[in-house]
């Protein structure tokens, strides 16, 4: 007899949106606070999981600042993305493309070397002992200045061999992509891929003006594209990735309920759509649940289960040889499912 749940979690997987600092779990960010001897404003992990009740994107977003307060030291960075590396290994996550958030670290006097190295040392490890591949992407704070977003791309400079893309993040309400023009075009200049959060709690034009005007190469999020039918086609026709985050957007009251996302409409319109965890930690699900949540919610078979797969492969920036081999390894589970 088929098991959906087992094929999910055999088959190859690739995460392309993920933020580190949203993958402290309470449990290590109590280790980190006693180890940096810092106080939370928290008694116990159970009472920091219970101010895991979010309204909107903002009341997350204050929250997920103050936890990352903990991390301090090149050491903290690594055990952060060690641990979120240990669950793609248990989950079969073979490829992920990281987000990290350097001003949340530099605003409180953390170098950013310190930040890299650290995450830099933890990829390296994955790879060694886990097979696993991951490319770093730099997102800028939309929420702060771009003169800001400019003085982080300087300061990453003698970094850039760890960093293959840079990003934007952080509250959309009021933060419009055409206030960071500027860095994306400086951050094409060397070389690196562009992506942007787009059409999460904004609307349906910050996704063609993050696409237009910053000349990015994936939109995250992106699912109020729908509001425009003419952008549809043409992010369909174009095949551009959407890294969409089912639990993320029903935490952030995106979406009320999982069986209301617009999910099954978005691939019923040809959309290149992927599944991602956003902030695993605080949104109650890694990769995994996410798409095991989806899978039973939505019925999805196994053909269409692997095709996200697929579309992740397409979307990621692996090399074309990684892509081949995970390409090959979702089809034979597939095979070895059917």
């Amino acid at each position: 007899m088929f098991n959906q749940q087992e094929f999910i979690k055999k088959i190859a997987k690739l995460e392309l949106h993920l933020h580190i600092e949203g993958s402290l779990e309470p449990e290590l960010m109590f280790r980190l606070a006693q180890r940096n001897n810092i106080t939370l404003p928290y008694a116990s992990v159970e009472a920091l999981k219970e101010a895991y009740q979010f309204n909107n994107l903002q009341e997350f977003l204050d929250l997920y600042y103050q936890g990352a307060e903990v991390l301090q030291t090149e050491q903290d960075f690594f055990d952060l993305a060690w641990a979120y590396f240990e669950t793609c290994h248990r989950d079969n996550v073979l490829h992920t493309e990281v987000f990290f958030d350097p001003q949340t670290h530099t605003e409180r006097g953390i170098d950013i070397g310190t930040v890299i190295n650290g995450l830099s040392r933890a990829k390296q490890q994955a790879h060694e002992q886990f097979g696993i591949s991951c490319e770093y992407i730099l997102c800028f704070l939309r929420h702060l200045s771009e003169d800001s977003a400019i003085a982080t791309l300087e300061a990453a400079k003698p970094y850039l061999q760890h960093i293959i893309g840079a990003g934007l993040d952080s509250s959309e309400q009021g933060h419009p992509p055409e206030k960071f023009q500027q860095v994306f075009g400086m951050a094409k200049q060397l070389g690196l891929k562009r992506v942007a959060h787009a059409g999460e709690e904004g609307p349906a034009a910050n996704v063609a003006n993050a696409w237009q005007l910053l000349d990015v190469s994936r939109i995250d999020h992106g699912v109020r594209c729908l509001e425009d039918e003419a952008l549809v086609k043409r992010l369909a026709a174009a095949k551009m990735p959407l890294t969409v985050c089912p639990f993320s957007n029903v935490k952030l009251k995106v979406v009320e309920h999982l069986r209301e996302h617009p999910l099954p409409e978005m691939l019923e319109k040809g959309l290149a759509v992927t599944i991602n965890s956003d902030d695993p930690a605080y949104f109650g699900g890694y990769l995994l649940d996410n798409l095991q949540a989806c899978s039973e919610t939505f019925a999805w078979s196994p053909q269409q289960i692997a095709q996200l797969c697929h579309n992740a492969v397409a979307a990621s920036y692996a090399s074309d040889q990684r892509k081949s081999e995970l390409s090959q390894l979702i089809d034979k589970c597939l095979l070895e499912f059917s």
